[in-house]
């Protein structure tokens, strides 16, 4: 997958822009839908109805900062100073992932996640596809060392944070394994097979990059065909906080 590689030359990697605030979804970055066409209007709505749901995650709200490798999915910054990802180029990337994924073999899959918010996510994408996850701290050797017990020969290697998650992205880099990672405004993606530009560190955002994942790969897969088969929400694939719990 090397023709994929999203790198960019630019004379500064990092570009900060002032004010940083938490993954909270601006008011003003609400998308109307559209008016319903009069043939298909009941499938125009349910379309445009999970469109507002989820743009209502955060899934395209960026950081305060951007580097050079991100700067392509990006469309602006809003009033509080977060760069705003360009939501087209997140679904489309999740479907060129999807049809990657879904011509190896998903067993040799392997989803790591570092970030606590990734957990629920991954686990629940695993439990639908069949990919295999891996979760904290990734131990030295995994994909280069045969000698180590968890040791494992991946195909794919996705990751929920290519900074948090960098010794999984180095170790498949050695081996020779793409990387398809979700990757927010300020990652540094050179090593990254597949960009998914996304809000990689909101509960709600990740659930929401690996439900559309899961999605598209199980349509693939043929287990599928619409969106009323999915068995699991978004909901679902959220990390709960403990409050949330009790």
């Amino acid at each position: 997958m090397s023709d994929d590689k999203e790198v960019q030359n630019a004379d500064s990697p990092v570009q900060k822009h002032e004010e940083p605030n938490n993954d909270e979804v601006p008011t003003e970055d609400s998308i109307s839908s559209p008016p319903e066409t009069q043939e298909g209007g009941s499938y125009t709505s349910e379309a445009n109805n999970l469109e507002k749901m989820i743009l209502s995650t955060g899934i395209r709200v960026g950081t305060p900062v951007k580097t050079k490798y991100m700067t392509q999915f990006i469309v602006r910054a809003n009033p509080e100073g977060l760069y705003i990802l360009d939501i087209s180029k997140t679904l489309a990337k999740i479907d060129v992932a999807a049809k990657f994924i879904g011509r190896a073999n998903i067993s040799r899959v392997a989803v790591a996640s570092a970030r606590e918010y990734g957990k629920t996510p991954v686990e629940k994408f695993c439990e639908l596809t069949g990919a295999t996850s891996i979760f904290g701290r990734f131990m030295p050797g995994t994909f280069t060392n045969p000698s180590l017990p968890k040791y494992m020969e991946p195909e794919i290697v996705i990751v929920t944070d290519p900074q948090a998650d960098q010794q999984a992205v180095l170790e498949a880099t050695r081996a020779g394994v793409p990387v398809i990672a979700i990757s927010n405004s300020d990652n540094v993606t050179s090593k990254v097979d597949l960009v998914i530009p996304a809000n990689n560190r909101g509960r709600k955002a990740l659930a929401t990059v690996y439900w559309l994942l899961a999605r598209e790969v199980l349509k693939r897969q043929g287990t599928i065909r619409s969106d009323s088969e999915m068995r699991m929400s978004i909901d679902d694939f959220e990390t709960k906080l403990v409050e949330e719990l009790s």
